[in-house]
């Protein structure tokens, strides 16, 4: 199936417009951050308290769930296989764990007037694990994007477009993050894959579109720039717009009924398939037009070629 086939939108004329709306995303996103005191980090960073206890008879995790969101504002809840106990991890706050535990048998027996509670274990999770989790995660996105250049500028010979895909990938990731700080979404290791997959997936629609406008380049000496990189978006646009639409439905369905535990996921790949989609037509292939553009301007020659 195809989509806009035969356009023949003139991207590169209004590249300062999206260069400005990102521009203006980007400031946004920086605005929230800086409003509310940086980021919101989840247990894996910050440490908090984790409670081990067997609710008799047995809840469902779902209505557990729903029973201890509003006793404790920011945990998350498993299962212990072969036993009937669950494992609650809470972030740590002000209060203690004997007020946290109150309030938790508290709601859980408003629920259910027959339930007991047993508590199996109480421990606290120290900072230095959140620290040791945080430098893994920012390690892992910087090698992500370091391997992300490397590989690009290798299989086009250049390193512009590798440059260039990074850049659209920063664009990718700031802006989500902005969202998340905008929305009150804690950041979590679910979010931190969120923001790999959004990396993986907008760095391969980026690559079809620089291969077609290579592929061009090579075929269509005599063409000016301009029109080869329009063409070449023009031409992979149905492509685009298919693979995004199929993904950003599929995960939709995810925010929608996946619950609680794939909410933040779901809804950070949600803003990332849109951004993604927008930053690989809008954002990547006009920063190689530009450096193609001002590198001949510099060196005085009359074609914006190789």
């Amino acid at each position: 199936m195809k989509i806009l086939t035969g356009t023949k939108i003139n991207f590169i004329s209004k590249r300062y417009v999206y260069f400005g709306v990102s521009l203006l995303l980007m400031a946004a996103s920086a605005v929230s951050v800086v409003m509310k005191g940086g980021f919101s980090v989840g247990i894996d960073f910050d440490g908090g308290y984790l409670f081990q206890m067997k609710v008799t008879p047995p809840m469902p995790m779902s209505d557990l769930r729903s029973v201890l969101s509003g006793a404790v504002t920011s945990f998350e809840i498993q299962n212990v296989v072969g036993l009937d106990d669950v494992i609650v991890r809470v972030k740590k706050g002000e209060s203690s764990t004997q007020d946290m535990m109150a309030s938790m048998e508290k709601s859980i027996t408003a629920a259910r007037p027959d339930a007991t509670v047993r508590w199996d274990r109480v421990e606290y999770v120290g900072p230095v694990v959140g620290r040791y989790l945080k430098r893994q995660a920012v390690m892992a996105i910087l090698f992500s994007l370091a391997g992300i250049i490397l590989y690009v500028a290798f299989r086009f010979k250049s390193l512009v477009w590798g440059a260039a895909g990074v850049a659209a990938l920063a664009h990718d990731v700031w802006i989500v993050l902005g969202f998340l700080s905008f929305f009150n979404k804690e950041i979590t290791l679910t979010v931190i894959a969120a923001l790999l997959t959004l990396a993986g997936y907008s760095i391969n629609d980026t690559i079809v579109i620089f291969d077609r406008i290579r592929e061009k380049m090579r075929l269509h000496t005599k063409e000016p720039l301009d029109v080869v990189i329009n063409a070449s978006i023009n031409e992979t646009l149905s492509r685009t717009l298919i693979t995004s639409f199929t993904l950003f439905i599929v995960v939709l369905t995810l925010f929608i009924f996946g619950g609680a535990v794939l909410h933040d996921f779901s809804f950070a790949l949600l803003v990332g398939v849109v951004v993604g989609t927008y930053s690989s037509v809008y954002v990547a292939a006009p920063i190689v037009y530009e450096w193609y553009v001002r590198r001949v301007a510099a060196s005085g020659k009359s074609s914006g070629r190789k």
